[in-house]
């Protein structure tokens, strides 16, 4: 079986059988979102073919190999053990041909075709979308689906070429490229620092309204940090909570309390008076941010021109 797709990249044969070629890769990459998706409607839909259009180029390798793929019930598919052996000899085969495309064309093609990028909801709307025209203009051929979401992802079944996470990452299957580090800080608005006071140490948190991040494990007992490397561990009041870190932002600004939040919420409206700093000589938690992409050997060229431009625009807020 390997072998005969492997005539599939051969320049001679594709010259002279393209159109049977052709059909070739597609059954490949067909199944392959079949196995992914685990669904003919799911892989059709990723696809951007029918459903009876997905069936058939299962059908035409099955028929080719003369082996069955696929368990099919009315309810759902599973893999055979020659399905399982068939995608993994599949997705190598596209690597290969995918490298040898690259190979040819060198630098003079640019990456080009459908990047999808999932993102935090917040990260993705105030600092990874601004950024989309930019990446637009650099890479004219690339064509972007943002998908933001605070929601696990699977990377393989929805499709996602690159993954922005905030936090830590444990998944072997993928590779994180560490972008940049994301400090917190305490923050509050003058009008509440005007009735309430302001705190000069960590300990005199425990005397003001806090706003809890209920994204964050910490709860009510904020870590800080001082430049001694002596920690505190503080357990705050608290009478608002929310899942979001924008809203925690908007909260404190309308002067509900000393708010905790990734700085980069935050920067615009330090920057205009909103908010002021609290603590600034103390530190307090830090998260990583990393690109995660699927651990194979042959890396598409447009994930890793967009990887090389978020590293590119990240290393300039340093």
């Amino acid at each position: 079986m390997l072998n005969y797709y492997q005539r599939i990249v051969d320049s001679k044969y594709c010259g002279l059988h393209l159109e049977k070629s052709m059909d070739s890769l597609e059954g490949l990459k067909t199944v392959i979102a079949v196995v992914e998706t685990h669904s003919f409607t799911a892989a059709s839909e990723r696809l951007g073919m029918s459903k009876a259009l997905v069936s058939k180029y299962v059908g035409e390798v099955e028929k080719q190999l003369n082996i069955r793929l696929f368990n099919r019930t009315t309810r759902q598919i599973s893999l055979t053990e020659a399905g399982k052996n068939y995608y993994q000899h599949a997705i190598t085969l596209l690597e290969q041909y995918a490298t040898m495309v690259d190979s040819v064309t060198g630098e003079q093609s640019n990456p080009r075709g459908l990047l999808r990028i999932s993102a935090p909801v917040t990260f993705g709307e105030m600092k990874l979308a601004p950024l989309m025209p930019k990446l637009l203009q650099q890479f004219p051929e690339l064509e972007i689906e943002l998908q933001l979401t605070n929601s696990a992802v699977d990377m393989l079944e929805d499709a996602i070429d690159v993954r922005i996470r905030i936090g830590g990452v444990d998944d072997s299957t993928m590779i994180a490229r560490h972008l940049q580090t994301i400090p917190l800080v305490l923050t509050a608005s003058q009008n509440y620092l005007t009735v309430k006071g302001r705190p000069v140490t960590p300990e005199q948190l425990a005397d003001h309204n806090c706003i809890i991040d209920s994204n964050f494990r910490i709860g009510k007992h904020w870590p800080l940090i001082a430049k001694d490397n002596k920690s505190h561990t503080i357990a705050v009041k608290s009478k608002m909570a929310v899942n979001s870190p924008q809203a925690v932002r908007e909260m404190a600004i309308a002067g509900g309390g000393i708010a905790m939040t990734p700085k980069f919420i935050v920067d615009d409206a330090i920057a205009n008076g909103q908010l002021q700093q609290i603590l600034p000589e103390y530190t307090t938690l830090e998260f990583g941010l990393f690109a995660i992409y699927p651990h194979r050997k042959y890396i598409a060229k447009k994930v890793r021109c967009f990887i090389d431009f978020l590293l590119e625009e990240f290393s300039q807020e340093k």
